[in-house]
């Protein structure tokens, strides 16, 4: 049978049987997304993140490297995915019509799609999102007018996404319990002249065994000098004594990910290692007292840099003290609807869920990284990690 006999075959079987929420919580995304659309006077949405289509369908897959969008309106949801990927539409996505195309036949791409949208004055696309593919784009241009294409469907997505619902929350709660408990069997075995990629291997099989589906970043971990590196990961390096070795785990639950950063000392710990990790827990006490509806990103950001001012021309920091988590996809956990750095003028909100990413590094030396992933309260910021924010030694 081709994709649509098969299509048909597995929707009178399994449609929309792996829907990550009820229904009613699709119902109230569709509802802010497209109050929100009406505002900015949008008449559609053309979708081609991943993260941004899961949320308001559902459609959930390891393989988001080819072309798929999602068309919304004030009506219709409008799905269009290869054949390759008839499956998971079925089955995991509510939609009000799938459109297909042959795998090998990008090309087929076209013109359902401009057919699609013909009856739309006012499209908006999120040009900074992933998926979004210049030969569509310029195609739809070319047969529907540029002037119809608007560049503001990625911000209008990101405010709404960013505030996170109860079930949202109650995924970050579940992906932060299997984080921690990764976290806690890759400390337990950390020992001197062990390899990095042997913690990380304990971390992959804790991750997966407390139920995380496949992460949207594999676990970090790196020992010694490559800490001083941003963004290197295991590669068989050996764990001297008295080394730092960074943790940085985030399991997947329903997409959503918590992740949480550790660092142990094979060994013990220097003073300057106890140091760093002092500036860390101030800085995330500096941070989360500013996490609270109506200071700003911006504000928390500058509290932050007076923390590290003192230290600030012998470490390096990236200078993003957090940034928004949610569902995500590989290659990254980050959600990239907010950060919390200089210049942000967003505020607070209630229910906003940040990743705090503080780790220090000595160029050339080590570094010390200790994070949690935090919840956005009246009350100011609220831990759902349990980080203990102890420089572990083993």
């Amino acid at each position: 049978m081709d994709h649509l006999q098969y299509r048909h075959a597995l929707a009178a079987q399994l449609e929309a049987s792996e829907l990550a929420f009820p229904v009613s919580e699709y119902d109230a995304r569709l509802a802010r997304v497209r109050g929100t659309m009406r505002e900015a006077g949008l008449d559609a949405l053309l979708l081609t993140d991943p993260a941004d289509i899961f949320y308001l369908t559902g459609y959930n897959t390891f393989e988001v490297a080819v072309h798929t969008c999602l068309v919304c309106s004030d009506t219709r949801l409008v799905l269009q995915v290869p054949s390759i990927e008839t499956g998971p539409a079925v089955v995991t996505a509510r939609v009000d019509e799938l459109l297909g195309y042959r795998w090998e036949g990008v090309s087929e791409v076209i013109e359902p799609l401009a057919d699609t949208l013909a009856d739309f004055h006012a499209i908006g696309l999120d040009l900074y999102g992933a998926g979004l593919r210049h030969g569509v784009l310029r195609e739809l241009q070319y047969r529907l007018g540029a002037e119809r294409f608007r560049d503001d469907g990625g911000e209008l997505l990101d405010r709404v996404r960013i505030v996170k619902s109860e079930a949202e929350l109650a995924c970050l709660r579940e992906s932060a319990r299997m984080t921690s408990l990764a976290i806690k069997a890759a400390t337990r075995i950390v020992a001197p002249g062990m390899l990095d990629s042997d913690v990380a291997a304990e971390g992959s099989r804790a991750l997966l065994a407390a139920g995380s589906e496949f992460m949207s970043m594999q676990p970090i971990v790196t020992t010694g000098r490559r800490i001083s590196v941003i963004h290197l990961n295991h590669q068989r390096h050996r764990i001297a004594a008295d080394e730092p070795v960074f943790l940085e785990f985030g399991a997947a639950y329903r997409r959503y990910t918590a992740p949480m950063m550790k660092t142990v000392v094979a060994g013990r710990a220097s003073d300057d290692m106890r140091l760093l990790r002092d500036v860390c827990r101030d800085l995330f006490d500096a941070i989360t007292t500013m996490m609270r509806p109506g200071n700003t990103f911006d504000e928390a950001a500058r509290a932050a840099e007076a923390v590290l001012a003192p230290h600030i021309d012998r470490v390096f920091f990236s200078g993003v003290f957090g940034y928004a988590v949610g569902a995500q996809f590989p290659p990254s956990w980050v959600e990239g609807s907010g950060y919390i750095a200089c210049g942000q003028p967003r505020e607070f909100e209630t229910d906003m869920v940040f990743h705090l990413p503080l780790c220090l590094r000595l160029p050339g030396q080590w570094g010390i990284g200790i994070s949690d992933t935090v919840r956005v309260t009246a009350g100011g910021g609220e831990a759902l990690t349990d980080n203990d924010w102890e420089l572990a030694q083993v």
